[in-house]
């Protein structure tokens, strides 16, 4: 019984291959690894599969929704001690290119997000990779928008004092 398969939701295979690509590279941000990124978009995924009668209709905002539980995922995977990863004698093959591979200065943006605290990647992500504002970022998070301004302040100067920013956009006279 457990081996029939239902059909796809209407529409959901479509939402899937539409931005699958730029969900990946979401959860790849929050996470500061694209491999993990791509575990957080699946899980985003699942549940955007479970709850599709409700996203498919035209004001359903089904990306949002996963992004959503994405960013919940993220923020509770970092105070998990446990990762889930077993060390293993051999690597499996790498064949597969992300998007993190393909340019020197992805993998910098992503060696440097990746040392930041998670509360203040996710932050960052939301506030200048999905362009949310910061009252958006303070309710996705549920913290205060003074909360949202301390972190970002914070992860920028992390960011500028690993070198990651060259110079700065207000320059001293």
């Amino acid at each position: 019984m457990g081996l029939l398969r239902r059909a796809e939701p209407a529409g959901y295979e479509d939402f899937v291959a539409s931005r699958d690509r730029e969900i990946v590279r979401f959860g790849a941000l929050l996470t500061g690894d694209g491999r993990l990124g791509e575990d957080l978009a699946q899980e985003g995924l699942i549940a955007a599969y479970r709850s599709w009668h409700r996203l498919s209709v035209p004001d359903g905002r089904p990306e949002a929704y996963v992004r959503q539980v994405m960013v919940r995922t993220a923020m509770r995977a970092r105070r998990r001690r446990w990762r889930g990863e077993v060390p293993t004698e051999e690597l499996p093959d790498a064949s597969r290119r992300g998007f993190a591979d393909q340019s020197d200065l992805s993998v910098q943006v992503l060696a440097s997000l990746r040392r930041l605290p998670a509360d203040q990647r996710v932050v960052l992500v939301l506030r200048f990779w999905a362009d949310a504002s910061e009252a958006e970022v303070a309710q996705t998070l549920g913290v205060a928008v003074g909360t949202v301004k301390s972190r970002t302040s914070r992860a920028l100067a992390a960011l500028r004092a690993s070198g990651l920013f060259v110079g700065s956009s207000k320059e001293t006279s």
